[in-house]
């Protein structure tokens, strides 16, 4: 079966359900293809920035996403002895409207957007739809063919093709775009442990020491953790097995021994190769990549996601008129990589100093925690604290939606 659109967008993760609302509020006939039946991944990014939050009010969508089960981290603090701390990222500090980070469940915040997006009538949302290969005629890309649940093939022809579909696209793979790959010495293992009532932590938490860094996330009902290690050691954690892990975590964090034992095995801590690069060039004539198919982050900082939302609202500010008029060059597309490069390479330069600076020292036992001077000038000069919070919760080019994608906000509903 062909089909026909003016945009379509391979994958339906924040920056692709993000496009797709805007590009539909533009009056663009869009499509969004979501290889998946629904949004339920665990451990995918479920850090919502005060940019983003800022945007979702400007979209009028500020209400409904206050509704949402959500937990609010208000600074990054390490640990120190007898109880004390210091804050290395305080949001309070930001004059922004919300200084702090929600804690939010993705597939909660993909659902809102893909509803948002369905009372427009020019958007169209397509499940258990996995894009298998580009459509290329003419020297440009027309296209998209994919598969859906029941094994069928289809064509989706559209004017402009944009790749949303994370850091191993498939779009970006066949159109031979090759990401420039940073080198990163460093892997996560993500898993999640209970929160007790009243227990600490309240802040996002980094806890370094004795060759182990450990990042401990308070959500609203449980603890989600990152164990950091060396890279290409996945294998030797799990043939040490879930009991050895345990007592890892336990000794680097010696507040949760009381509750490692809900880890049953390996198969409840959760793998991620953590990639660092980006494309030299995001778009080939009818393709554009943006967000992870285009530059991939590391989690530290949580930024992926919102560095992916602002790609998605940079694209449809600058190409909403181009689509409507059918006239989208390469000229057109290569703007798009001109307003986002130099936040991208910002956030993974400063990424990339935290990993040779901070974590992989401890790693490999040469320091047991932050640098000194840094913990000093932080506790002699707390106003500090906000560099670092501005950087990760707003960034250095923050995107605002476009005058013709705002709305009035939502009223409450008054669930919660």
């Amino acid at each position: 079966m062909t089909e026909r659109t003016t945009c379509a967008v391979i994958g339906g993760g924040p920056a692709g359900m993000v496009l797709g609302l805007l590009l539909a509020r533009a009056g663009v006939e869009v499509t969004v293809l979501e290889k998946h039946g629904d949004f339920l991944r665990d451990f995918r990014g479920d850090t919502v920035h005060p940019s983003t939050l800022q945007l979702l009010d400007e979209l009028g969508l500020g209400g409904r996403f206050a509704e949402l089960p959500h937990s609010k981290l208000h600074e990054i603090a390490f640990p120190l002895e007898n109880e004390r701390s210091v804050v290395v990222g305080d949001l309070r500090r930001l004059k922004v409207a919300h200084p702090y980070v929600a804690m939010v469940p993705q597939w909660d915040l993909l659902t809102l957007l893909a509803d948002a997006a369905a009372e427009e009538p020019t958007f169209t949302l397509r499940m258990h739809a996995e894009a298998t290969e580009l459509i290329r005629e003419a020297g440009r890309v027309q296209g998209v063919r994919y598969r859906t649940e029941d094994g069928a093939s289809h064509e989706l022809r559209a004017d402009l093709t944009v790749a949303c579909d994370g850091r191993w696209s498939i779009a970006r793979r066949q159109a031979d775009l090759r990401p420039k790959e940073l080198p990163v010495p460093i892997d996560a293992w993500w898993f999640r442990l209970p929160r007790r009532p009243g227990g600490q932590p309240a802040a996002l938490t980094p806890v370094a020491g004795n060759r182990r860094v450990v990042i401990v996330i308070p959500r609203e009902d449980f603890l989600q953790l990152a164990y950091l290690a060396a890279k290409g050691s996945d294998s030797r954690l799990r043939e040490r097995g879930v009991e050895s892990f345990r007592r890892d975590v336990a000794e680097a964090v010696p507040w949760l021994a009381d509750r490692v034992d809900e880890l049953a095995s390996m198969d409840d801590v959760k793998h991620l190769d953590i990639r660092l690069n980006r494309l030299d060039r995001w778009h080939v004539d009818g393709l554009l990549c943006i967000g992870d198919a285009a530059h991939a982050m590391s989690p530290i900082g949580g930024v992926g996601i919102n560095l992916a939302v602002q790609d998605a609202v940079a694209t449809a500010t600058l190409l909403a008129e181009p689509l409507r008029r059918g006239t989208v060059t390469p000229a057109a597309l290569a703007k798009v990589r001109t307003r986002r490069l130099l936040p991208t390479i910002a956030v993974q330069t400063l990424q990339r100093i935290l990993h040779r600076g901070l974590v992989h020292p401890i790693l490999e036992g040469r320091r047991e925690g932050p640098p000194k001077p840094l913990m000093a000038l932080l506790r002699r000069v707390p106003a500090v604290s906000a560099v670092p919070a501005y950087l990760i919760g707003v960034g250095l080019r923050p995107e605002h939606a476009p005058r013709f994608a705002r709305r009035a906000p939502t009223p409450r509903t008054g669930r919660r």
